[in-house]
């Protein structure tokens, strides 16, 4: 039994590597059929140009990060970047990512427009940087599980299971976990949204430091 385990778990790392071989054809089929070069692709992505040619010669692993800004300027479903076979299946199959230290679960798969994730933050004490941030849209949130301290320009708010918030995000804001465990949210955001918070581009400016825990909520 062990080994039936054994191959069948070497026959879907096979089957991965399968599906991943051909995206970089597929990455410079699309870029060359919209007449994009890889500066014009990396200024829309926020992936370096190094990086962008790496992924189509398949000298480069492509990750979760990287594909999902592409298919939102390709404007293509994942699946079709990965040539995933067709299944007829309408649920979305979770794969969470991680990113500055959180984790994020992927609820939609049709690149652009509104996307929705759940993310959970680490316990309050696990913040490795706290700074404010600003970026172009809008962004929603929800609570669903824990307390989070939310901080919108000069206000400091906690919120609770239950609670939701909408916002300017070029309002400089911050977002963690207020208490000694994780918290749950649902967040909806939008192509800048996604970009600021998934891809590797550098982050939005201005910062600028967050207040005191002390100030009052």
């Amino acid at each position: 039994m062990t080994d039936a385990v054994g191959r069948k778990g070497a026959n879907e790392r096979g089957g991965d590597r399968d599906v991943l071989a051909g995206v970089g054809a597929r990455l410079r089929q699309l870029r060359r059929s919209r007449r994009m070069s890889l500066a014009d692709l990396a200024g829309k992505t926020g992936l370096s140009a190094s990086t962008l040619s790496r992924l189509e010669t398949g000298r480069m692993r492509p990750t979760l990060e990287q594909l999902l800004p592409l298919a939102r300027v390709h404007g293509v479903p994942l699946d079709d970047l990965v040539d995933a076979p067709a299944t007829g299946d309408p649920r979305v199959h979770l794969k969470p990512v991680r990113r500055h230290g959180l984790t994020y679960v992927p609820l939609t798969r049709r690149p652009g427009g509104i996307q929705a994730f759940k993310v959970i933050y680490p316990a309050a004490g696990r913040a490795s940087r706290q700074t404010l941030q600003t970026h172009e849209g809008y962004e929603w949130f929800y609570v669903l599980d824990g307390h989070v301290r939310f901080v919108l320009g000069d206000q400091d708010l906690t919120l609770g299971p239950g609670e939701a918030a909408e916002f300017d995000a070029r309002i400089p804001h911050w977002l963690w976990s207020a208490a000694d465990h994780p918290a749950e949210l649902l967040i909806l955001v939008g192509v800048h949204g996604e970009r600021a918070h998934l891809t590797a581009a550098k982050p939005a400016t201005p910062r600028s430091r967050l207040p005191s825990a002390s100030q009052p909520h």
